[in-house]
């Protein structure tokens, strides 16, 4: 028999099914737990690593994801002239910049940041759009107020002000050797700028503040350091007479078509350099055609071969040896000396005349015999002492200090040259102080820029009274008829100096065609004041001689300083020393 198929049923089958051992499920319920245990320790853990162990180190980091020092921008200090003058004084301005990577703008904000900041939506665009990945970009240097307003008006995320200053200089080119400039970090770069940048610039302050993620500041939250602002500095110029020194010798080297000019004035009674000027010039405010050589103070910076106005240093050492006096008879026949196979030469035969006139008549030859009477070492002595050839110590950058070869290598050829200027090398303000010195009685003071600036260099006697009287006499013959300075006097001022002529020196040697028109001196004689060193390089344009082209601007510039100042005139007539000198200054 056959049997049929058997059918089950599925869940009587499972219901019938025994339940699962006690100790099973027990140890499923264990795993789990200690699971969750292990799970709840590591995260204990965690937060004690993090909140205790590891808290100092990442409080740390998340202050300096979050809290910056940022920068108190310190006052620069101004620059006056001894009147109080503005010279150099900062103006407010500010500096914009940006983090792209954190800048979300859309077309409507680039639209107007860009207008705000006067910048062609091309220019902002290679700034701050497309793919730019840098964290840091200028948006503008020396922004005006103005400007600063209306990008901070367009709230940005990502854009920073910061107050800074802009350096401005009222006076222009007027006292811009001096003076010098900054760069656009409000650093000296040049002049007394540069000198004193440490005394000007103070010392910043800085504040920490909180920021967000897109760099902004939401919160001042100290102060560590304040800002120190710089402090002034008060110049021994004089802003009147500066003026005027710079537009007489700009006139000059403009008329004479020259390629360079220098005027130093100096107060012989203190050794303040009250102008000093220089062509050509600059204007510090401009520099966008600013050339290099234009920069260079040449007062002080360049040397130069003095030619005949060291001549009264000459004399002044042979009156002090007593070799000579004014009135001792030098023959200069017949017009030349041949020393050493060279020839020294007058512009003609003066025969026989006194030291005075040979000091007038500027002769070389009667020059060159008094110095080989008197001997080197008596000359090179007085023009040491007289500060030639050496720094003066004055507080400006670059200071030349010159050339003065030691006697004990001269030959009579050399000490007659170096007697007319020849063979050694002088800044202007070396020749200032010198005549300063004679001016002041024989007292030489070191110059200083600075008001009162020289106060703790005691003055130093380099000659006596007597023969600085009679030099002092004997130079003012030369600016009187028959003198080679007669186009230096003043009609209400007695004044003294001395011409010089000399050639330029080339690669080669002396230049043929290229002058150095020289005029040195002071006033007024019966009670010096200021003296007066005016120097113009290669005159192309008409005369070239010192008398010329140097003396009338520096009759002009004296003539009106004394004026501002208020000096009384002295217009007494010539008086000598002896009646020797007195037929010199006729036989002019």
């Amino acid at each position: 028999m056959r049997r049929g198929r058997q059918t089950y049923d599925r869940g009587a089958i499972m219901q019938a099914e025994p339940a699962l051992p006690e100790p099973v499920f027990a140890w499923r319920l264990m795993v789990v737990g200690i699971l969750l245990a292990a799970g709840m320790l590591a995260l204990v853990w965690r937060l004690f690593d993090l909140q205790v162990i590891e808290h100092e180190f990442l409080d740390g980091e998340g202050k300096l994801r979050s809290v910056r020092s940022h920068e108190i921008y310190a006052g620069r200090g101004n620059i006056y002239d001894r009147n109080g003058e503005p010279l150099a004084i900062s103006a407010p301005v500010y500096t914009i910049h940006a983090n792209p990577r954190v800048m979300d703008v859309n077309e409507d904000d680039f639209t107007a940041l860009a207008k705000a900041l006067n910048m062609p939506l091309a220019e902002l665009d290679q700034l701050i759009g497309g793919d730019n990945k840098r964290g840091f970009v200028y948006l503008a240097r020396q922004a005006s107020p103005e400007v600063a307003e209306a990008v901070k008006a367009l709230k940005i995320g990502g854009v920073r002000l910061e107050r800074d200053a802009k350096r401005f200089y009222p006076a222009g080119e007027v006292v811009s050797h001096l003076v010098g400039f900054t760069n656009i970090e409000n650093r000296g770069q040049e002049g007394l700028e540069l000198a004193y940048n440490a005394w000007l610039s103070g010392s910043p302050g800085l504040r920490k503040v909180l920021i967000d993620a897109r760099r902004q500041t939401i919160k001042h939250l100290s102060l560590e350091k304040d800002a120190e602002a710089g402090k002034d500095l008060h110049l021994s110029i004089d802003l009147r007479l500066q003026f005027h020194a710079y537009r007489e010798l700009k006139a000059a080297v403009q008329a004479h078509a020259a390629e360079a000019g220098t005027l130093v004035m100096m107060d012989v009674t203190s050794g303040e350099v009250l102008a000093m000027v220089n062509q050509p010039g600059f204007n510090p405010n401009d520099r966008a055609a600013l050339r290099p050589e234009h920069v260079r103070n040449r007062a002080i910076t360049d040397v130069f071969e003095p030619g005949s106005t060291v001549k009264p240093f000459t004399i002044a050492a042979a009156l002090e040896s007593q070799i000579v006096n004014p009135h001792t008879e030098i023959n200069t026949s017949p017009g030349f000396i041949r020393l050493n196979g060279r020839t020294v030469r007058d512009l003609r035969d003066y025969g026989k005349i006194d030291v005075s006139t040979v000091l007038k008549k500027s002769s070389n030859v009667g020059t060159s015999r008094i110095a080989l009477k008197t001997g080197g070492e008596w000359v090179h002595g007085q023009f040491a002492r007289l500060g030639l050839g050496q720094a003066t110590g004055i507080e400006f950058p670059g200071e030349a200090g010159g050339t003065l070869p030691n006697y004990t290598k001269w030959k009579p050829v050399n000490l007659a040259t170096m007697s007319y200027g020849y063979g050694l090398a002088v800044t202007a303000l070396q020749m200032a102080q010198a005549y300063s010195a004679i001016a002041a009685g024989g007292v030489k003071h070191t110059p200083t820029l600075l008001k009162g600036g020289n106060a703790s260099f005691p003055a130093e006697t380099v000659m006596p009274d007597w023969v600085a009287r009679q030099v002092t006499e004997m130079l003012e013959s030369v600016v009187h008829k028959g003198g080679t300075g007669e186009r230096a006097q003043t009609v209400d001022y007695r004044m003294a100096g001395k011409t010089g002529t000399a050639h330029e020196l080339g690669k080669g040697g002396y230049v043929d065609d290229r002058y150095l028109a020289v005029f040195a001196g002071f006033a007024p004689v019966s009670q010096p004041r200021l003296a007066i060193v005016v120097v113009v390089s290669a005159p192309q344009k008409g005369e070239y001689y010192g008398g010329e082209v140097a003396a009338p601007v520096f009759s002009r510039v004296m003539e009106n300083a004394l004026r501002v100042l208020n000096v009384v005139p002295d217009q007494r007539e010539l008086q000598t020393v002896s009646s020797g000198a007195r037929s010199g200054g006729r036989n002019g």
